[in-house]
C-alpha cells in the first residue's frame, strides 16, 4: 500500500506535467509568429546542408521537398562520405530531376572527429557560400514555404539560431509507429514546454538555421565534431554567447515508415545516455513526466489488485487522450506536406510505449556506450565521445559484429 499510494502520488504529478507540457505545445502552435510582410526583403542567401548516409524512408521525396521552395536564392549540398553509399543514387536523380536549382553532391571522406554526422556535414560546411547556413537531416519533409517562414526570423540581428517543431509521419511498422508517437509527444511537449514556460532552448537537429558568422563565433562547426547531441549543444553555447534561439512553431516532418522494435529502442537508449550525460540530476524529471511507467510500478513489483490496475489504467487512458488531443492539434496546424491515413486506435499503442520508454530510462544509469552509425563509444560530460576497444559488444540481447553494427544502428 505504501508503495502504491508513493507511485500514485508521483504519477498524479506526472500528469500534471504532462498537461502543462500539452498545454505549451498547444500555445506554440497558435503563437502568431511574425509574418513574411513584416519584414519585406528579408531573403539573405542559403546553403541548405543534408548529411546523407543509408536509405532513409522516403528518401527522395525528402530531398526533392527541398528544391521546390518558395524562396529567391539558395544552394543545396548533400554531403557523403561514399560514393558507394545508396544515398548517393538517389541524390543524383534528385539533382539530375531539379536542374535549375543549384545542388552539388559533396563525397569526401572525412574523420576529423568522432561524430558522424559532422564529419559528413564539414567538407560541405566548407564548400558552403552563403551567409545563412540550414542544417537538415535526411529524413526530414518540409512545405514549400519552409524556407521563407524560418529565414524571416533571422531579420532580427539578436537571433543566432532557428530549430522547429518536428512531428513524427509514417508508421507504417510497429517500431515506427512508436517512433512517432514518441516524437508527438514526451519530444515535442518538452521542446514546447522547456521554450514556453522556462525559456530554455533546446534545440533538435532536424532543422537547425544559422548565420556562419555566428557560428564561426562559436569555433565552426568543427568545434561539435566530437560531441554526440552537436545539436543541443550548438544550441546551449549559441545562447550563451547571447544570442537568441528561436523555436518557430513552422512544423516540419520527420519521415518514419519501416522500422523494427530494435531500432526504435536503440534509438532511445542512445538519446537517453547523452540526456544523462547532459543533464545530470535533471535526468531523473523525465520519469515524472512518465505517469504511465510510474503508476504500472505497483503492478510489476507487488502483484496486480483492483487498486492497482484500476489506477494504472486510469492514467493509461489520460495519456492516451492527452496524446491523441496532441495529434490532433498537429494535424490541424501541418502544412500537410505528407498525407497520413492511420486509425486514432493507434494511440492505444501509447502506454506500450510508454512502457518501454520507462525501462529504457533505466540503462544510462548502467553504460556509457553507444553504438552509431556502426562506431562504437564512450559518452562524457556533455555527450563528449571517446573511442572504445573495436570488438563484438552485446545490445539487447544479440552479438553485435563489424558486420551487422551499421544495421543496428
Amino acid at each position: 500500500m505504501t508503495l502504491f499510494l508513493i507511485c500514485a502520488s508521483i504519477s498524479l504529478v506526472g500528469v500534471i506535467l504532462y498537461l502543462l507540457q500539452v498545454g505549451a505545445t498547444w500555445s506554440l502552435l497558435r503563437k502568431k509568429q511574425k509574418t513574411a510582410a513584416d519584414e519585406p526583403g528579408h531573403s539573405p542567401p542559403v546553403s541548405i546542408l543534408k548529411p546523407l548516409k543509408g536509405l532513409d524512408d522516403n528518401l527522395f521525396d525528402n530531398l526533392s521537398s527541398f528544391c521546390t521552395q518558395d524562396y529567391p536564392e539558395y544552394e543545396i549540398l548533400f554531403c557523403l562520405q561514399d560514393f558507394n553509399d545508396p544515398a548517393f543514387k538517389v541524390a543524383k536523380k534528385v539533382q539530375d530531376k531539379y536542374p535549375d536549382r543549384n545542388i552539388s553532391l559533396v563525397v569526401e571522406k572525412c574523420h576529423a572527429g568522432l561524430n558522424p554526422k559532422v564529419n559528413n556535414l564539414l567538407p560541405g560546411y566548407r564548400k558552403a557560400l552563403h551567409p545563412c547556413i540550414l542544417i537538415s537531416d535526411s529524413n526530414v519533409l518540409v512545405g514549400k514555404n519552409y524556407l521563407r517562414e524560418i529565414v524571416r526570423q533571422t531579420a532580427d540581428p539578436s537571433v543566432g539560431l532557428v530549430s522547429n517543431l518536428i512531428h513524427g509521419v509514417g508508421g507504417r511498422s510497429l517500431g515506427a509507429t512508436l517512433e512517432n508517437l514518441h516524437l508527438n509527444s514526451f519530444i515535442m511537449g518538452s521542446v514546447s514546454f522547456l521554450d514556453q514556460a522556462l525559456g530554455m532552448p533546446c534545440v533538435i537537429g532536424k532543422s537547425m538555421l544559422m548565420k556562419k558568422t555566428d557560428l564561426e563565433a562559436l569555433g565552426g562547426l568543427a568545434a561539435f565534431k566530437d560531441i554526440l547531441a552537436e545539436d543541443f549543444i550548438i544550441g546551449r553555447e549559441m545562447d550563451r554567447s547571447g544570442k537568441k534561439v528561436v523555436l518557430s512553431n513552422h512544423l516540419v516532418s520527420n519521415v518514419n515508415e519501416y522500422w523494427d522494435i530494435k531500432r526504435f529502442m536503440n534509438r532511445h537508449t542512445r538519446w537517453g545516455k547523452l540526456r544523462w550525460k547532459i543533464g545530470g540530476a535533471k535526468y531523473i524529471s523525465e520519469l515524472l513526466v512518465n505517469p504511465v511507467f510510474v503508476a504500472t510500478l505497483p503492478v510489476l513489483l507487488t502483484g496486480p489488485s483492483r487498486a492497482t490496475l484500476s489506477f494504472a489504467a486510469g492514467i493509461g487512458l489520460i495519456k492516451v487522450l492527452g496524446d491523441l488531443l496532441l495529434g490532433s492539434m498537429i494535424e490541424a496546424t501541418s502544412a500537410r506536406t505528407y498525407v497520413q491515413r492511420q486509425s486514432v486506435l493507434r494511440y492505444f499503442l501509447v502506454p506500450v510505449k510508454d512502457l518501454i520508454i520507462g525501462f529504457l530510462w533505466f540503462v544510462p544509469l548502467l553504460s556509457s556506450t553507444v553504438i552509431w552509425r556502426g562506431n562504437r563509444y564512450m559518452i562524457g560530460q556533455d555527450s563528449r565521445l571517446s573511442p572504445c576497444p573495436e570488438r563484438g559488444v552485446w545490445s539487447w540481447g544479440y552479438r553485435i559484429t563489424d558486420s551487422i553494427r551499421a544495421r543496428v544502428a
